[in-house]
Formats: C-alpha cells, sequence, structure tokens
C-alpha cells in the first residue's frame, strides 16, 4: 500500500465517548498501543451530556434492595420494546454481561445516586443513575484510567475514510485535522494532500465509536422523513453520520436505520435534554400522568416504552401537559427547582386552575384525575394496559406541577451490523477484517426502540468487548 503514514498504533479508535474509551482502556491492559482520536474539542459525546442512567440485572443497588431480576427477564424486556427486530444474540450477550459492566465503572471510581428507578418498558426497577445525574463523571473516569495507562488521546481529528488493503481488510483510517478556530472540518481537495489530512495505520484494528446520527438532519430526514428540522435533538452538535457512513463506503451491513427513536420526555420550552426532560423521566412518568389539552384526557400507558409514548404525543399533533402532584415531584427535586424558576414547569394549587392555563375544556381533567385515582386503588389494568405497581400513588396533593411536552430525537438504533466479538460485518454477513464497532454506531441490539437506562450500559459491554479483541487481532 502506498499511503504517507503520519502515525500508526495496534489499536487506533475513533470516538471517545463510553464505548471508546472503554475499548482503549481493555485494549492498552492487553498490552497494545491505543490512539483515540475526537473530532470534538472535548471527549466524551454524547455520554458527557448524558443524565448518567445505566440499566443492568442483578445490579448491586437490586441485591442492596431485595429487588428480584435476572439476564433473561431484561432479555425479554429489550425484545419487547424492539418489536422483535432485535438479533437475539447480541441481545443475550448484553444482558449476561450488563451487571458486570457496572461492577467495572464503581471499580474505576464512578459513585452512584441512592435511588433505583423503574423507566418506561421494563418488568422491575434496575436503573441506577451516577451521582448529581452527570455523565461527564463517566467520562472523567475512563480517562482518568485510560491516562494511568499512558493511553492517548487526540481532539479535533474527524474521520474522512477507513483505508483497506487490496484484500479488504482494513488497515487504518484518514483524518482530517481541524484548527481551534474553525467550527466544521474542512473538506480535503481529492487532487492534494494538505497538511491537515492525517493518515493513521493500525497495526491490528480499528475501533469505530463513533456514535449515532440524531443531529445529522440530511442524513436521518434520509431515514426517516418525518424528523426534519421542525424536530429537535437531546444529542450533542458533533452526533453525525460520517462514522457510519465511513463504515458503509467500504460495503458495512446497516441495520434499522429508519428506526430513530424520540424521547417523550422531551420538553416544548427548552432545547437539547434540558432539566425539564430529566424532571419529566424521573417525576412526571414514573409519578403522573400524560394529558392531551385538546381534551383533557390521559392518552397513554406512562409506564410503556419511548417508541409508544412518543407516537401517542405525535398523533395529538401538539404538545401534551405531564402533570404530577407534589408526592411525585419528590422523586427528582433537583429539576423541579431551576425549572420553576424558568418557567419550564409550572405549579398550581388547583387542577382547575392548571385547566384554565392550558385551555382545557371545564371540568374534563379533574374528571380524568378522578377516575386515575380510583385506578390506583385496583388490582387490574387501566383500558390502556397500565397496571399498578405496590408504589402508585394517586394524584390528590397539592400542589400540581405542568410541563409541556414534545418529543426529541434521542437515539438512533441502527447502525452497523456487529457479532457477539464487536466485528463489523459486511454485506454478505462476514467479518470485515481489521475492523471492530460499539456503541451508537451499531444496530441490532434494541430493534425498534432502546429501553432507558441501556444506552451507557452497552456502550461498556461492547467498547470493552471490541477493545479486547481487537488488541488480539493480528
Amino acid at each position: 500500500m502506498n499511503i504517507p503514514w503520519d502515525d500508526h498504533a495496534d489499536v487506533v479508535i475513533v470516538g471517545s465517548g463510553a464505548a471508546g474509551l472503554s475499548a482503549a482502556i481493555e485494549a492498552r491492559q492487553a498490552g497494545a498501543s491505543v490512539r483515540v482520536f475526537e473530532k470534538m474539542p472535548l471527549i466524551g459525546g454524547n455520554t458527557r451530556i448524558s443524565d448518567g442512567g445505566l440499566s443492568a440485572p442483578v445490579n448491586f443497588m437490586q441485591k442492596q434492595r431485595g429487588v428480584t431480576d435476572s439476564p433473561e427477564q431484561f432479555y425479554e424486556d429489550i425484545l419487547r420494546a424492539g418489536q422483535g427486530l432485535n438479533h437475539p444474540e447480541l441481545v443475550k450477550c448484553f444482558a449476561r454481561k450488563a451487571s458486570d459492566a457496572i461492577d467495572w465503572t464503581r471499580f474505576l471510581g464512578v459513585r452512584y445516586s441512592d435511588r433505583l428507578d423503574q423507566f418506561g418498558g421494563h418488568s422491575v426497577p434496575r436503573t441506577i443513575t451516577i451521582e448529581h445525574n452527570a455523565g461527564h463523571t463517566i467520562v472523567k473516569a475512563l480517562k482518568n484510567r485510560l491516562d494511568q495507562l499512558d493511553g492517548s488521546i487526540q481532539t479535533r481529528h474527524c474521520l474522512d475514510r477507513l483505508i483497506t488493503d487490496r484484500s479488504g481488510r482494513v488497515r487504518g483510517v484518514q483524518l482530517t485535522r481541524r484548527s481551534p478556530a474553525s467550527a466544521t472540518p474542512p473538506k480535503p481537495d481529492p487532487g492534494s494532500q494538505p497538511d491537515n489530512i492525517r493518515h493513521i495505520r493500525a497495526d491490528r484494528a480499528v475501533v469505530l465509536a463513533t456514535g449515532g446520527f440524531g443531529s445529522d438532519i440530511a442524513f436521518r430526514t434520509c431515514q426517516a422523513p418525518r424528523l426534519d428540522d421542525t424536530i429537535g435533538t437531546t444529542n450533542h452538535k458533533g452526533a453525525t453520520a460520517e462514522g457510519l457512513v465511513a463504515a458503509l463506503e467500504i460495503h458495512a451491513m446497516p441495520l434499522h436505520l429508519s428506526w430513530i427513536q424520540l424521547g417523550p420526555w422531551g420538553c416544548a420550552d427548552e432545547t437539547g435534554y434540558g432539566k425539564g426532560a430529566r424532571f419529566a423521566s424521573y417525576s412526571v412518568f414514573p409519578a403522573g400522568i400524560l394529558v392531551n389539552p385538546a381534551s383533557g384526557t390521559r392518552i397513554v400507558n406512562e409506564w410503556a416504552d419511548r417508541r409508544l409514548r412518543s407516537e401517542a404525543i405525535i398523533s395529538a399533533c401538539h404538545a401534551c401537559i405531564g402533570i404530577v402532584d407534589h408526592k411525585g415531584a419528590q422523586k427528582e427535586l433537583g429539576s423541579l427547582a431551576s425549572c420553576l424558576k424558568t418557567g419550564k414547569i409550572r405549579r398550581f394549587d388547583t387542577l382547575s386552575h392548571l385547566a384554565a392555563e392550558f385551555n382545557m375544556p371545564a371540568g374534563c381533567l379533574e374528571q380524568t384525575v378522578a377516575e386515575y385515582n380510583q385506578w390506583t386503588a385496583q388490582p387490574g389494568p387501566d383500558r390502556f394496559g397500565k397496571h399498578p405497581k405496590k408504589d402508585t400513588l394517586p394524584l390528590e396533593t397539592p400542589p400540581f406541577y405542568a410541563i409541556r411536552l414534545w418529543p426529541k430525537v434521542h437515539y438512533t438504533p441502527g447502525g452497523l451490523q456487529i457479532d457477539t466479538r464487536a466485528r463489523v460485518m459486511d454485506l454478505c454477513s462476514r467479518p470485515i477484517q481489521g475492523l471492530f464497532a460499539a456503541g451508537e454506531v451499531t444496530g441490532g441490539i434494541h430493534g425498534a426502540g432502546r429501553l432507558g437506562g441501556c444506552a451507557l450500559t452497552e456502550c461498556i459491554v461492547f467498547g470493552r468487548i471490541a477493545g479486547q479483541n481487537a488488541s488480539s487481532t493480528m
């Protein structure tokens, strides 16, 4: 190969979120030299801005609180939310290794809040949250460990293409080095070799950990035309498709690219993920109701998976109102205080005042809440299939809190096909030699929709697998 290599390492990793850093640590611990490249000025990707929720069966918090769970039960929940589009062998691998991934983060120094949540679609409480809801904490812990192992990270390097030899084996990457002043990476001139183009050889393998494409409006609109620029996203601005596209250009197998997940807890009055969305996720949906303001009635099982809740709101054709009372609001007081100041959450002494504020038909909201409260005392499901839990509370303790909710693009479950060794498959489902992938750039695990708290856990599980196997590739 007549490539002017600028540098090399045993394992070259593109992306520095939880998947990329986990891969780097495992590869380094196996004795491989490692270079990590990140296109943004800061490392961490979506992991950095996440609220730090991780789901796993039989995790340490479940054990402390006596919650019965199993990898098999987790597996069934994931397949149910994914509408059976999931690749079973990947889900089994994920379910089996998820708890170990959380224990590994604790070994690295990550601390968790004293709370155990049951998000929509999960059959039992199994989601734990990093202390202070801070996803950047896990990025810091992973980077600290990589620093101890003398791993290398370089920011402002954007992937242009994967370099292959005549046999199709991946031998390295071409990157564009961004200047600190540039908002976007400059496009290379095919007829020249600019100083900002770098070629990095991978002596053993390349690991793609470039994340999803939730912020790539052009690419996501091609997959799902309704998700145009009128739909916001919770992703960081670097969540774009170039890593995925680079793999597709060497004939990697794409999976489920049109199954783009919306977050039903998106606050209509803020951009990005935000604190309003956190209040909805941790307080409104677990302990409150979702109401269409045009009718004053509920529209969905508030404990359903994200896809079902998002579709219900979109079907209403306008923002819907999440409502919780004083007791339910205690589940997420930090976000509540902040959002009351900014007006994203509004406080009402009575339901009638709340209904009037959102122009709901007179008396309809009171009737909806009365029916809901009656259901909380019954043993069976309501008309939406919502089953009461032992800690289900009626909405009867003023004040009441309301937030306007409209879904936002949150996660892209589709991506590259991988196997349980994190090897990327080609269009004939054969491994592409020298190429591994982990995290949101991959597909097949979540199918039609991901359950809450599974993204970070999956990144760590398959990032570790990718790093271990990439380091042993010769």
